[in-house]
């Protein structure tokens, strides 16, 4: 079974993604600041981190940088999921090493399109 790890500080969005993520068969944990995030990421390895920019404590692009460039997980696929709307904001995120990229309000069959793509 996939693991998926969703990182964002919005408590509806992280319940709502998950039950439907759960429902298509992955394994999902779930963290609400970019630090506890990490932790997780590092500790648990998920195939997939799903990533808000905008998190308390570290944010999302700086995770991506971490994860990308760490040896044990940079394997580790990464969808940024934010608010940020601006081309800036995108660059920034591939920069760090994202893998894809999606704006909120998001549909759900294009996340699980883009994380079929990724890990299957």
């Amino acid at each position: 079974m996939k693991k998926i790890l969703i990182i964002d500080d919005e408590e509806l969005i992280v319940k709502v993604l998950s039950l439907r993520l759960e429902g298509e068969g992955y394994e999902v944990m779930q963290s609400y600041d970019g630090n506890d995030g990490l932790d997780k990421a590092i500790k648990f390895k998920p195939d997939l981190a799903i990533v808000d920019l905008g998190l308390p404590k570290v944010d999302g692009n700086t995770i991506c940088d971490v994860l990308k460039k760490n040896e044990k997980t940079k394997g580790i696929k990464i969808i940024i999921l934010t608010g940020k709307k601006l081309m800036y904001d995108m660059e920034k995120a591939f920069e760090s090493g994202a893998d894809a990229y999606i704006s909120k309000p998001y549909e759900f069959p294009l996340l699980l399109q883009k994380i079929k793509k990724l890990i299957g």
